[in-house]
């Protein structure tokens, strides 16, 4: 499936037919936002294309929360952390998402696998070179220019 038609169904088909006022998104960044240089202590900071501003875009939609879903350890996510805020991204939360808690009658324990709608990761098919640029036209598209 590729991420824009993940985003029609898991993002804008749900949100209406089980009336969510927000769905959850994650994000690798190895390989997904940004690319990577395979160098330990030597922390990437170049975005693929178009990541930044689809990004960005995210940020502003009140019913869009991300997530960074990533092996990175835990200076690094500092690091990055400080790289998107200065880029005006904003990542709620890392690796967890507290909003969707396990509930023991529940359908999914998450207690070990965060809950997302949406996940962005290389290995699951995402092409950082071409998809970043059709996330952000589906959005433009769906919110309009204004955002």
């Amino acid at each position: 499936m590729s991420i824009t038609r993940a985003i029609e169904i898991n993002h804008f088909a749900y949100k209406i037919s089980r009336n969510w006022d927000r769905t959850f998104w994650a994000f690798d960044i190895h390989g997904t936002i940004l690319k990577p240089n395979y160098q330990y202590g030597n922390t990437p900071d170049e975005f693929y294309p178009m990541a930044k501003e689809t990004l960005r875009l995210l940020s502003t939609l009140p019913d869009v929360v991300m997530f960074l879903y990533t092996c990175s350890h835990p200076h690094e996510v500092a690091e990055y952390q400080r790289l998107f805020v200065e880029n005006d991204i904003i990542f709620k939360y890392v690796n967890d998402n507290p909003e969707i808690p396990t509930d023991p009658k529940g359908y999914g324990n998450y207690d070990k696998k965060p809950y997302m709608n949406v996940l962005f990761e290389d290995k699951a098919g995402f092409n950082p070179e071409t998809d970043w640029q059709e996330v952000y036209e589906l959005m433009l598209n769906h919110y309009g220019e204004n955002k």
